[in-house]
Formats: structure tokens, sequence, C-alpha cells
């Protein structure tokens, strides 16, 4: 049989102790002990002793040693418990025998005879009970965020609690991983003990700062205030700008006098900023506020130093279909026309002689304060080409240039940049028949030609290529009189007639009426072409550049006497029935100049 008794041989409570003990001075067996106490009696006696102890009671007990991963602990109790050193945390290190600890009494006994007791669990108890006071009384908790878990963050406020995502902050933060090891209050929201679990939030914290904040700053906010705030927000549109408590709205287009593409360009979010107050509805909680107003504005002095004919440097900013945007300073930008960049008149677009940050001369061409804009020339830099084109490229004189451009009317030939000439279809040959002018010029061809024409005020230029040498037709009336018998090569067959070759460039009509002397002639059934036949020469009309054959004449033998006499109405027939052949010569140099000043 065991009894225990206490013993002044433990300093601060009780140990476990065997009859043996005791078998000197003590005879168990006796009815009595020491003449006063049975047996019996004497148990009853030590139990009394014992303090009395409830399974899953949180009791105060002392520290007896630590032995090397353990801690033994005695509660006044039968035997001393032994508890793991880990449960300890970090204290663990510091326990001394005799240091006062609460553990939770879980079993009162062992296989092996101890008592099983848990410091954790009794501090998870304790903790638990002050977390559920707060909780009630609605009261604040610190802790210290350990880890990042799915859905937020784990908390250690004496236990692990959870911090969901959406209350750690006014607003959603990208990075969890920073705020480990940070230490914040939090307000309990959510407890259940059956489960364990603790629910956090910072947000609610913040928000109710942020409730008073926002009274203090709404009675101090007044339209032309200056004040500072912190960038919350970055839209497209502008920035929100936390002033404590309200945030109020950075327009974009009142961030900068100058030009500005996105809000980001000039604030990142936790900037401190300095901004103005511009409207402030209290009823609506409603503030907007300007950044650049702070400054003046630069329109108010840019009559004076962008007045027109002045010369400025500037900073391509933007390109448009119509022209670049210069920047002459920030908030003051000027519009360069595409039509003012340069005296060639064939740039398509701006982009092909400016990009974005391009630094360029240019000339004030115009001012307009009201409407706050400038209008800008680049070529007025240079000088106007045309100015002196009547000294640089006199009439009749001979020029080349480099094909342009060809068109249904001509091609244009550059002469150098901003000065074009053009060349009718009529212009380009004496002799030969142009149908399209890209029978004869290319583009980018380098050409040889005469200038015919200027007219300065419309800046057009006529050029001629066939005038570089001695038309043909100055010596056709004196080569090939009315009466000549000339050889000639048929070279095409119509309804009414067919045309002849006489000389290179030079033709003439034989007419139905005079292409043999059968009674019904046809000029499909009587000649084919490339087919050399002899005919007289029965008209001749220079202004109209035309010529009369008749092959019958010929074979009948008529003088130029009788030519004259007997088939002057036949030509006359014959002009009738052939088309205008105009677009050879003569009045075609006429047209020529028209379609070029078109």
């Amino acid at each position: 049989m065991v009894y225990f008794f206490m013993t002044a041989s433990t300093k601060n409570g009780f140990r476990r102790v065997k009859e043996s003990d005791y078998s000197d001075s003590f005879d168990l067996d006796r009815e009595e002990i020491d003449g006063d106490y049975t047996a019996d009696e004497y148990a009853a006696l030590i139990d009394q002793s014992i303090v009395s102890f409830k399974q899953g009671e949180i009791i105060k007990g002392r520290v007896v040693k630590k032995t090397g991963d353990a801690v033994i602990v005695d509660i006044g109790f039968k035997s001393e418990g032994i508890i793991p050193l880990s449960e300890f945390g970090v204290k663990a290190q510091d326990l001394m025998p005799g240091d006062p600890v609460d553990v939770l009494l879980e079993k009162s006994e062992d296989a092996e005879g101890m008592v099983v007791l848990s410091k954790e669990k009794a501090d998870r108890i304790r903790v638990w009970e002050v977390m559920a006071e707060k909780y009630e009384k609605d009261e604040e908790v610190e802790g210290v965020i350990v880890s990042k878990i799915k859905g937020g963050l784990t908390v250690d406020i004496g236990l692990k609690a959870f911090l969901p995502g959406s209350q750690i902050d006014l607003r959603p933060i990208k990075n969890l991983d920073k705020l480990v090891g940070e230490q914040h209050k939090f307000k309990i929201i959510k407890m259940n003990k059956k489960r364990g679990n603790i629910v956090l939030s910072r947000r609610a914290i913040l928000e109710e700062q942020r409730k008073a904040t926002k009274e203090s700053t709404l009675s101090q906010l007044t339209e032309g205030a200056k004040v500072i705030g912190i960038v919350k927000n970055i839209t497209e549109y502008g920035a929100f700008i936390d002033l404590g408590g309200i945030d109020g709205l950075l327009h974009i287009t009142d961030m900068s006098w100058g030009r500005v593409n996105h809000p980001s360009e000039m604030f990142n979010i936790g900037d401190q900023v300095e901004v103005i107050v511009l409207k402030f509805d209290k009823d609506a909680e409603r503030v907007s506020l300007g950044y650049k107003q702070a400054t003046p504005d630069p329109w108010s002095y840019a009559e004076e130093r962008y007045s027109a004919g002045a010369r400025v440097v500037g900073k391509v900013v933007s390109i448009a279909d119509y022209g670049a945007f210069v920047e002459l300073e920030k908030g003051v930008e000027g519009l360069v026309h595409i039509s003012e960049m340069t005296w060639n008149k064939h740039v398509r677009h701006p982009g092909k002689l400016v990009n974005v940050g391009d630094q360029v001369d240019a000339v004030v061409l115009a001012m307009d304060k009201e409407k706050k804009r400038i209008s800008l020339g680049m070529k007025q830099i240079q000088p106007n080409p045309w100015e002196n084109i009547e000294e640089k490229y006199p009439v009749n004189s001979i020029v080349e240039g480099k094909v342009r451009n060809v068109a249904e009317f001509g091609a244009f030939v550059e002469l150098e940049e901003g000065v074009d000439g053009l060349i009718h279809i009529s212009d380009m040959s004496w002799t030969m028949k142009v149908k399209h002018p890209s029978e004869a010029l290319k583009k980018r061809d380098k050409v040889r030609c005469m200038v015919l024409n200027i007219d300065k005020e419309n800046e057009r230029l006529s050029l001629g290529i066939k005038q570089l040498e001695k038309d043909p037709w100055i010596s056709v009336e004196e080569k090939y009189p009315v009466g000549a018998n000339v050889k000639c090569k048929i070279v095409k067959i119509t309804n009414f007639g067919a045309f002849a070759e006489i000389e290179g460039g030079i033709e003439g009509l034989i007419h139905n009426s005079q292409i043999s002397t059968d009674s019904d002639p046809n000029s499909r059934k009587t000649v084919a072409l490339d087919q050399e036949v002899t005919a007289k020469i029965i008209k001749v009309d220079m202004a109209n550049r035309k010529i009369g054959l008749s092959v019958k004449a010929f074979l009948e033998g008529l003088s130029p006497e009788q030519v004259v006499s007997e088939l002057g109405s036949a030509a006359d027939e014959m002009e009738a029935d052939e088309p205008d052949l105009k677009g050879q010569g003569g009045d075609a140099a006429g047209a020529a100049g028209e379609s070029a000043a078109e």
C-alpha cells in the first residue's frame, strides 16, 4: 500500500512519499498511530491535506525544475506533472525553479501515476476568456501578422486568428507578403469557441478612424484652401486624393497646364501632394481638387512671348492627320498644320516629316489668347522657292527634273523641293500619238524639258518636252504643197477612210471618196495596213495640222490647178467626216496650260 504525506523536504509544495520513508517511525498495521489516530483515520487526514482539484480546471503551480525538453511542475497534488518545454514558447529559456505557472489539469493520474498537465491549453483558455471579454465589449486587440494563407492572413493575438483579405485595409492590397511581421490593432468580428475560430478586422478600426478624421476634415474644408493629401487611387481620368476621411478627385485636366496623357505620368499611389480645393459640396461630400492651380496659367503671359512673327523652338508632343502639336512650354502648345510644314505640297501625313519628341524650329503665324490657340509654321524658316521662280526658271529655259507622278492628262516633274511643273500629254511629242503619259514617261524618270509658262500667284509651272525639238509642221506647207505627189504608208483604216504616214509624225487622211477610182470605193477593201501608196495632196490645214490626200487624183493625173478647182469640195467633205485630231499640236498647247493650272 502507498500513502502520500506532506514533507518538509519540498520547498514549495508537495511530493510523493512511500511507506518505507516512515517505516522506522510508524507501524501502519496498528489500530492507532501515536495513540490518537487509527490507520484509516490517518489516511483520511492525508487526503484532507491534499488540495481538491477538478479535471479541466486551470491551476496555479510552480516550476520544480527543467529537465532536457521538459518542465516538472508541482501543483500541490499527489504527484508532479511533466510539461513539454515547447509549450512555454520563447519564455522557456528564462524559466527558473519556483516560478509560478498556470496549467490545465487534463488528468488526475496517468498510467504511471503522474498528473497530466498542459501549459499551452491553459494559455489558450485564458487568452480565449480575455478575447471573449474584449469581443463582448467591442474592444481592440493587438497582434502580429505571422503568415499569409488562402483568403487572408494569420495573426497571433495570443491565439491564432484569421484576418480575411477584405478586412485588412480600406482598399484591396495586392501584396500581402509585405505585411508579414507587422504589428497592428484589430477588432474581433467573429468567435466560435466550439471550433476555436477567431475572425479579425483591421478595416473596422480604420473605418472608425476615418469617420472621426472625416468629420474633422469636413469642418475645415473650404473652396480655395490648400490641403495636403495622399494619392489613394489612380484612374484614366484622374487621381483620388485622401484628404483625411474623405476623398477628393483631382481630374487629369487639373493636374498640369501642359499635356498629360495619363495621371500616372505625374503621380504614384502613396504620394503626398498639396492641392487646392476647387469645389466642395458638403451635403454630397464631393470635393474637386486642382494641382496646376498652384502655379500661374502660362497663357496669361503667352501673348507677349509668342506674338505673330516670333521665331520659337518647341517639342513635338502629338501628331494628327492634319498636323503636329508643338509644346513651346508647359501648358502652351501650338499647331503646325500640314500645309505649313514644308513648301513641298505632296506630303500626305505629318509623320513623314516629324516624330513625337522631335525638337523643331517654327514661326508664330497667329495667336488667339481667348481660345488658347497658336498657329505655327515650319516652312517659313526656309525661303519660299516660288519667290524668285521667274528668275530661277524663266520661260523658254531648259530644266531637268524627276517625274514625281503620272496622271491621265500628263506628268508632274519635281524641279526642286516645293517646285513642281506639269508636262501635259499634248506637250510630250510633236510626232508620236501619246494616248497615255505613261507611254512616254515613268515615275522617277529623269527628264529634260522646257519651261512654257509660269503662274507665280497660283504656284504653277507648265513644261514641255516636244519643244526641245523643231516642230516638223513648220515646213509642211513648203515641203508638201497642194497638188504634190507623195509616197506614204497606210497606218490606220477607219470606216470613213485611211490614214497614211507621209514622214515621221506627219500623216494625212485618204477619204473613202478619194481612195480609188471605183464608183463605190471602200477603204477596208481597197487598202491594207502598211501598204505603200502614192497619193496627191489636195489640202493642207496648218492651223489644225491636217493634210488631205487623194489616190484617185494621182491615178487620174490631175494637175495642182485641177486639184484646187475640181477637188476643193471633196476636201471640205473630208474635213467634215474627219474627227478632231487636236492634241498633237497647235491648240493642244493651250489645253496643256489649262490642265497644268488645274
